[in-house]
Order: structure tokens, then sequence, then C-alpha cells
């Protein structure tokens, strides 16, 4: 494994991190504790240190699998990166609260699940600018902040949309931003990514396989069960997707290298991004996702590369 420091943080990540958005069950199967944790075991084995997760992956579901594990755990040997700003009732079903009371109260239902006292990034997430520009707020998180239950803040975003957001992040005392970034969307390159190395931001690429579309497992046409987030998607847009990884991997990805390690080391090799956060289901997936830092892709010279 490779490590990076994360922007001006005192933070060294794993390029390669864990997403946990399917352990909150929108991703087509239902998780057991008994699963989380042999998919956290062999992360550690693998050198993996970044766990990225939300409030709203099931309600704070993902992050009571997370703490479960935590404790039985050496916490300092973990980054963990959770989120605020959302409310889950239901399976794609979620309400917004963005009030500095509520955000609080998130932060301290985060933190009981997780079982810790603290957490290394906490994240804006997928919020509206009118809500972003809230500096009671922000205010209230840089109290938690000299309280010890947050370490960092983060924003996370879309692919572009968010400039305004990214541009911000110094100014609201942000130092990470988590955004979408993958062979199939390159628009954080436009402008966010400018906009982080002007700041020194940490950055975490997110969906760094298009939702597992460029893993190669999905031909055109392919379909997804109705408790599978990937059924919501507009299925002419989902299928003129896969035809483009065909084109991929027929074109760009070296013979004999996996495409989903590829994905991940093509995200990683950007000067800009630190670590990407893809999703998995097992164990053999975290393998496979941890051995993208072995490509010569990532590269032992980038700008945040640290030694650990």
């Amino acid at each position: 494994m490779k490590y990076r420091k994360l922007g001006k943080t005192d933070l060294n990540v794993s390029v390669v991190g864990i997403g946990t958005w399917q352990y909150g069950g929108e991703w087509g199967k239902d998780f057991t504790q008994k699963e989380v944790d042999e998919i956290l075991d062999k992360a550690k084995e693998m050198g993996i240190n970044l766990i990225d997760t939300a409030e709203c992956y099931g309600d704070h579901l993902s992050e009571k699998f997370i703490g479960n594990y935590l404790k039985n755990q050496k916490r300092e040997d973990w980054i963990v990166a959770t989120k605020f700003g959302h409310h889950f009732h239901d399976s794609f079903t979620r309400t917004n609260h963005w009030s500095a009371a509520e955000v609080v109260k998130q932060l301290d239902d985060s933190l009981r699940a997780l079982q810790t006292d603290y957490v290394d990034i906490y994240q804006f997430h997928s919020g509206g600018d009118d809500v972003f520009q809230n500096e009671e707020l922000w205010t209230a998180l840089d109290k938690q902040i000299e309280a010890g239950k947050i370490r960092h803040l983060g924003i996370s975003i879309g692919s572009n949309e968010n400039i305004y957001q990214t541009d911000l992040a110094t100014e609201v005392n942000a130092s990470v931003i988590q955004v979408v970034y993958n062979r199939l969307d390159r628009k954080p390159e436009e402008q966010v990514f400018p906009s982080c190395e002007r700041q020194n931001l940490g950055v975490l690429a997110r969906v760094p396989l298009a939702s597992g579309y460029l893993s190669g497992k999905y031909k055109p046409g392919a379909v997804f069960d109705q408790n599978d987030v990937r059924n919501n998607h507009l299925q002419s847009e989902v299928f003129k997707q896969l035809k483009l990884v065909e084109e991929i991997q027929r074109n760009e990805v070296p013979e004999g290298v996996n495409m989903a390690q590829w994905a991940l080391a093509w995200c990683l090799k950007h000067p800009a991004v630190t670590s990407v956060i893809p999703g998995c289901k097992n164990v053999e997936q975290v393998e496979l996702n941890a051995r993208a830092a072995d490509l010569e892709l990532v590269s032992d010279q980038h700008p945040q590369a640290v030694e650990v």
C-alpha cells in the first residue's frame, strides 16, 4: 500500500480507502456484522486505513457496523470520515437537516454509532449553496473541533457543480474535498482540482468505479435489482456508459490488467487526488481494490506521497 498526506491536514491516508454506502442496504444486498468485520479485517491486512461513511447510509446503519468493528480495534490505526446534512427514512428517501443544532445532534449520533470520541473528517454532504452559506453552522462546527469531536472538516460534492463551495473551503475551515471523479466523469479536472491545488486541499475521489460500471463486469443492457441504487439510474444513460466502458477496456486498459484496478489507479495518477474510496461487497473486492496501489500509474513521486 502507498500513503499520501491529505492536503494540509496531519493525516497520512492509504491511496485506496473503503467506501461504505453499500452497508446501508441500497446496493442490492443487506450486510451482516460478520461480513463487515471480514471486509475491514482484510482492508487492514492490505494496509488500508481510511473508512468513509455517512449518517444517511441507512439510519446511521453503516456507521453502526463500523463502530461495532472499531470497538475491538486501536482507534488511532483508522482514519474515519463521515458526513452530515441528511436523515435516512427508507431506501432512497431522505430529508435535509442543515441547521447548526441539527448538525451537532447528527454529529453526536454519529459518534455514538461509531463508538468513538471523535471523527477524523466531518463532511458537509451534497448540500446546495443556500445551506452552505450559514455562518452559524460553520461556527458551531469549529466549536466541535475545539471540543475534540472533529479533527478536520470536509466538503463532499458532485463532479463540478459546487466550485463555489470548493473555492470557499479554506474560508469555512474545511481542508478536504470529496468529489465524484472517474474515467467516465472528468469534470473536476476543469475547476475543482485547480482550486484544491491552490488551497492545498486533500482530495478523496468518490465513485471512482462509476457505480461499478468501470469494473468491467457489466455489459450494455445489464439489469439491476429493485433495491440497488443503479436501478434508479436513467437506463439509456447506463447503456451509453457501458458502451463507453467497452471502448475504454479495449483501447486504454493494458492487456492482463484488471479493469477495476486500472480505473482506480487512473484516478490516483492525477496530482490533485489523494485517495480513492471505492465501495466493496466482499473480501475479494477489497483485496482487488487495494492492489490498484501496486500499478505503475500510482507513482511514489506523487506530490503528496509520504513514507509510513
